[in-house]
C-alpha cells in the first residue's frame, strides 16, 4: 500500500523564475567555481581573459592588473575597447548587454568576434558584475571615453560620455561583495603575478603588469619568446641535457599548434598542455597526439640510427618522457573543455593537428642536432632498462611477500576500522615515539607506522633503488595504492596520512623526504588533500598540584602568552615577584621544552597531538605546481648551490608549514 503525502498545492505560484543575473547570485558556486579564495581570485580572470583574448586576436599589447588601495581591482587593456553602439537584439548598448546579460560577448562567432578565445561559455563579464557591489567600466574608443557604473549587476548610470581620449581600450573596475564571498574579499598579490606570468608566457611579445597600491609592489612581464621562455623557467636549477630547446609554431586548417621541448637529468616528467591560454591539468586530445607523436619518433630515430639492437623491445611513453619538460599550445575557434572547470581538451580533430606537426618537425630536429638527439635517446634507453630493473626488483619484493595486500608490514599498527573514510595513518619519526603513539592512540580509527632513521632521498632515485629501501617498501603497502605502472588512488586505506616527526631539523628533513617521495611518485594523494603535518607542542607549562598543563606550538607565541597570564595575575592583586622567571611570574611553577616526540608518554602524545578535538593538523597542499617543483630541486636535488643559497636566505625565519608551494 502507498501512503499518500498531503504536500498542499502544486502550481505555478511555486515555480521560482529568476530574471537576468539573479540566477549568479542565487548560486554562484556554478558559475565560478566557489565563493572561498579560489572563487574570489577567479573574477580577476574572468576579466583579464577578456583583454588576455584582445591580445591573442593581435589587437591589444599591453594588460595591466591594479589591486586598488580601497579593495577593488581595475582590468585595464589597450585593445579595440567594448562596442558601445546599441544592440540590435537586446536595445541596450553592447557594453551592457555584454556585463549583465549571460551569454552575451564577442566569443561565438561572427566577422567581429574572436577567432580563438580564454572564454568558453562567454559569462565571465556578467557574472563579475553580479558578484561585485560595484563595477566601472571605461571604454576608450573612436576618441571619447564612455562610462557606466553598476551595483550588483544592475545599471546605476546610464552610459554617458565621459572625456575625450587619443587611445583605444577597455578598463573594467569592480569590487567582490561580501555577501557572496564571506571568507576573504582580500586579494593575493602573488595569485595575480602568477597568472600575469603565465599569460604572458602564453602570449608572446605582450606585456602584462601587477601593481599593488597596497603595498606599492609592482612587477611586469614580457616573453619575446612565449612557450620557449616557459620551458627555460621550468628547467631552472636542473641540469639539461642540451641547451638548445626544440621549437615549432605551425596552423594547420583552422588551428594553430605551438610546442616546446627541453630535456633535463631527472626522473620526472613536466608537462604543461595549454588550450587557447587555458591549462588544462587533466590533458585531452592535445596531449594524446604529442605522446603518441614523440614516442614514435624517438623510437623511429632510435632504430634508424642502430642505437635500439635488433631484439631489443621499443622504449616505451614512460621511457621517452623521463626528464622531458614540455609546454603545448594549441589555440582553435572552438574548444570543447570538458566541464565548466575546463580541466580536458575534448576537440578529436586536435589529437590529428598535434600528431601531424610533432611528427615531422620534431623528427627534423633529431636529424639535424645529432648530439642533442643522442643524449635524448641514450636517457630513454637507461630509463627503459632501469624499468625493467625496477619490474624485476617489484616482483622480488611481491615474491617474498612484501607488497602483498594480505601481508601488512610487520611494524605498522594498524586501526580496526575498514572504512578508508574514516582512517587515518601516522607516519612517526622513531621506535620510541612510535611506542608512546601506539599507546596513547585511538586504535579504532588511528594506525601507526614507525619509521627507522631518515628514508631515501625519492629526488634522485628511480624505482629499483625504492624497492630496495625497507623503508619505502612498508609506507607503500601500508597505503595500498601501489607505485608506478600499478598505483591505483582508489586504493587508499586512509583518508588522512599524518606525518609526526620532531619539532627540530631532523625532524623537518624527515617530513621534507616524505613530502618528496610523495610529491614525486604519488602526487595524486597530495591532490585529493590526504597529506597531513602534525604540530607537536615546543613548551608545556606545568600548574602547581594536579591541575592540567598548559601547550604553546610556537616559540612566537610563548612570550605574549606569558605576559597575558602575568597581566592577569596582576588584575586580581596577584603580588608578582620581579626577580622569579617568567614563568613563574605567570603562575606556573616549570617550564618544558620538547626536543622530541619520544619525550612525551602516550597520554600527553594523545592531549596535545593525536587528539582530534585538541590537535593541530596542517594539510599539505600545491598550490602552485611549478613552485613546487623549484622548491624540491633546490632542497633535495644534487646542486649544492642552489640549495645552501635557500637556506642562507631563510634560515631564521623558516619554518616548513609554512612552505609556500
Amino acid at each position: 500500500m502507498i501512503k499518500q503525502r498531503d504536500d498542499g498545492s502544486y502550481d505555478s505560484s511555486q515555480i521560482q523564475v529568476l530574471e537576468g543575473l539573479e540566477p549568479v547570485r542565487k548560486r554562484p558556486g556554478m558559475y565560478i567555481g566557489s565563493t572561498g579564495y579560489e572563487g574570489v581570485h577567479h573574477l580577476i580572470k574572468e576579466i583579464a581573459d577578456n583583454s588576455i583574448d584582445e591580445a591573442m586576436a593581435g589587437y591589444a599589447s599591453k594588460v595591466v592588473v591594479t589591486l586598488l588601495a580601497d579593495g577593488g581591482v581595475k582590468v585595464d587593456d589597450d585593445g579595440r575597447g567594448i562596442p558601445v553602439d546599441k544592440h540590435p537584439k537586446t536595445g541596450k548598448s553592447t557594453l551592457e548587454t555584454v556585463l549583465t546579460v549571460l551569454h552575451a560577448g564577442g566569443k561565438f562567432g561572427g566577422d567581429s568576434g574572436y577567432k580563438v578565445s580564454s572564454g568558453l561559455h562567454g559569462v565571465g563579464s556578467s557574472v563579475v558584475n553580479a558578484l561585485s557591489t560595484k563595477m566601472v567600466a571605461e571604454v576608450r574608443k573612436d576618441g571619447k571615453i564612455y562610462r557606466q557604473e553598476y551595483v550588483r549587476g544592475v545599471p546605476k548610470t546610464k552610459l554617458e560620455v565621459a572625456g575625450e581620449t587619443n587611445g583605444s581600450g577597455t578598463s573594467i573596475t569592480f569590487y567582490p561583495d561580501p555577501d557572496i564571498f564571506k571568507e576573504t574579499i582580500s586579494f593575493d598579490y602573488e595569485w595575480v603575478v602568477n597568472y600575469l606570468r603565465h599569460q604572458a608566457f602564453l602570449t608572446k611579445g605582450v606585456l602584462t603588469s601587477v601593481l599593488d597600491e597596497r603595498t606599492n609592489n609592482r612587477q611586469s612581464f614580457y616573453f619575446e619568446g612565449g612557450i620557449k621562455s616557459y620551458v627555460r623557467e621550468l628547467n631552472i636549477g636542473k641540469d639539461v641535457l642540451s641547451d638548445d630547446i626544440f621549437y615549432v609554431e605551425k596552423k594547420v586548417d583552422d588551428s594553430m599548434i605551438e610546442l616546446a621541448i627541453q630535456y633535463n637529468d631527472t626522473y620526472a616528467e613536466t608537462l604543461k598542455p595549454f588550450a587557447n591560454n587555458v591549462l588544462t591539468p587533466d590533458g585531452g586530445m592535445h596531449v594524446i597526439g604529442f605522446r603518441t607523436a614523440l614516442t614514435r619518433v624517438i623510437n623511429d630515430y632510435a632504430r634508424k640510427n642502430n642505437m635500439l639492437k635488433e631484439k631489443e623491445d621499443n622504449l616505451s611513453g614512460d621511457d621517452v618522457r623521463e626528464g622531458l619538460t614540455a609546454v603545448i599550445l594549441v589555440k582553435l575557434p572552438d574548444p570543447q573543455f570538458e566541464g565548466q572547470t575546463k580541466n580536458k581538451l575534448g576537440n578529436p580533430e586536435v589529437r590529428g593537428y598535434v600528431d601531424k606537426v610533432m611528427s615531422e618537425y620534431y623528427a627534423y630536429y633529431l636529424d639535424e642536432n645529432p648530439a642533442s638527439a643522442k643524449k635524448i635517446v641514450n636517457k630513454a634507453i637507461i630509463a627503459a632498462r632501469a624499468r625493467k630493473a625496477a619490474r624485476a626488483a617489484r616482483d622480488n619484493v611481491i615474491r617474498k611477500g612484501a607488497l602483498d595486500g594480505l601481508n601488512l608490514p610487520g611494524k605498522l599498527a594498524d586501526c580496526s576500522s575498514k572504512n578508508p573514510d574514516e582512517c587515518e595513518l601516522y607516519i612517526v619519526e622513531g621506535d620510541s615515539a612510535g611506542g608512546s603513539a601506539k599507546t596513547g592512540r585511538d586504535s579504532r580509527h588511528q594506525a601507526i607506522l614507525p619509521l627507522r632513521g631518515k628514508v631515501l632521498n625519492t629526488e634522485r632515485a628511480r624505482l629499483d633503488r625504492m624497492f630496495a629501501n625497507n623503508e619505502i617498501v612498508s609506507l607503500i603497502k601500508a597505503l595500498g595504492v601501489g607505485i608506478g605502472e600499478q598505483f591505483n588512488i582508489d586504493g587508499l586505506r586512509y583518508n588522512k596520512i599524518i606525518f609526526m616527526t620532531d619539532a627540530d631539523v631532523d625532524g623537518s628533513h624527515i617530513a621534507t623526504l616524505l613530502m618528496t617521495f610523495f610529491f614525486r611518485y604519488m602526487p595524486e594523494v597530495i591532490a585529493g588533500g590526504h597529506i597531513y603535518l602534525a604540530k607537536p607542542p615546543l613548551f608545556e607549562l606545568t600548574r602547581p598540584g594536579n591541575a592540567e598543563s598548559d601547550f604553546i606550538y610556537d616559540e612566537a607565541d610563548l612570550d605574549p602568552w606569558l605576559n597575558k597570564k602575568i597581566e592577569e595575575r596582576r588584575a586580581k592583586g596577584t603580588k608578582i615577584n620581579e626577580s622569579d622567571e617568567r614563568f613563574k611570574q605567570a603562575g606556573y611553577n616549570d617550564q618544558k621544552r620538547y626536543k622530541g616526540l619520544g619525550e612525551m608518554d602516550a597520554t600527553q602524545l594523545w592531549e596535545t597531538t593525536m587528539n582530534p578535538e585538541e590537535r593541530i593538523l596542517v594539510n599539505v597542499k600545491v598550490e602552485d605546481a611549478e613552485k613546487a617543483d623549484a622548491i624540491f630541486t633546490k632542497l633535495m636535488g644534487d646542486e649544492v648551490e642552489p640549495r645552501k643559497s635557500f637556506i642562507q636566505m631563510r634560515a631564521k625565519t623558516v619554518n616548513l608549514a609554512d612552505l609556500d608551494v
